[in-house]
């Protein structure tokens, strides 16, 4: 486990899930979580759908003044220069889709790799239209990391069709999933299900809840 922990992918990906999911994943653990949700260019789906949860648990959200309003503009907090500067925190990010939602990482990208304690995952999901292959997935993963000047580490698997999802579902990505982690020499970081699907899998799951607005 690295420190910091960046989630990014294509829209439609389930990144904002996935890094929702995971700090709560590691505060379970005994670790201080804060979370920062960088995506300024889709309002739709945000951390924010979640801070209730997030407060609950105990973990500081830290997100653009006009999440989920009316209003959005792309500025983000200066609070966020201090989840990327305290080495005594686990600090997860919520990076914008593709290369335009990507260009925020750019403002901590000095910081993140002095500390060089960080984990850059892609977040794939093999049902998207443009990421159906794990070419077209590398073709995202490319301008994404010359976007935000950082290169990816490691993948997770959370392939989905939303709350339609079944277990078959899932598994018939693991071919495409292993060749993505072959082409471009990256680990699995895990594969993500529907916690009542678990029981169906073997080896590195994790179990996730689905966000109120994707469930809706």
């Amino acid at each position: 486990m690295k420190r910091v922990t960046l989630f990014a992918g294509h829209y439609g990906s389930g990144k904002t899930n996935i890094a929702v999911n995971y700090a709560l994943y590691l505060h379970s653990l005994g670790n201080e979580v804060k979370i920062a949700d960088l995506d300024i260019v889709n309002p739709y789906f945000r951390t924010k759908d979640s801070a209730e949860e997030l407060s609950a648990a105990g973990i500081e959200l830290i997100s653009p003044a006009y999440a989920n309003s009316n209003v959005d503009l792309p500025a983000l907090p200066q609070e966020v220069y201090g989840l990327v500067q305290n080495e005594k925190i686990c600090a997860i990010m919520d990076i914008g889709g593709d290369e335009r939602g990507a260009l925020a990482l750019g403002r901590y990208r000095d910081y993140i790799l002095k500390e060089n304690n960080y984990e850059m995952v892609f977040v794939a999901n093999f049902y998207r239209p443009l990421t159906r292959t794990a070419e077209e997935a590398i073709e995202v993963m490319r301008e994404i990391e010359a976007a935000g000047g950082i290169k990816f580490t490691a993948i997770v698997n959370n392939s989905n069709v939303g709350a339609e999802t079944q277990a078959e579902d899932v598994k018939a990505t693991f071919v495409q999933t292993k060749r993505l982690s072959e082409l471009t020499g990256l680990p699995l970081l895990f594969t993500s299900v529907r916690a009542d699907l678990a029981c169906e899998f073997d080896g590195e799951i994790l179990p996730l809840k689905l966000q109120k607005k994707l469930i809706d």
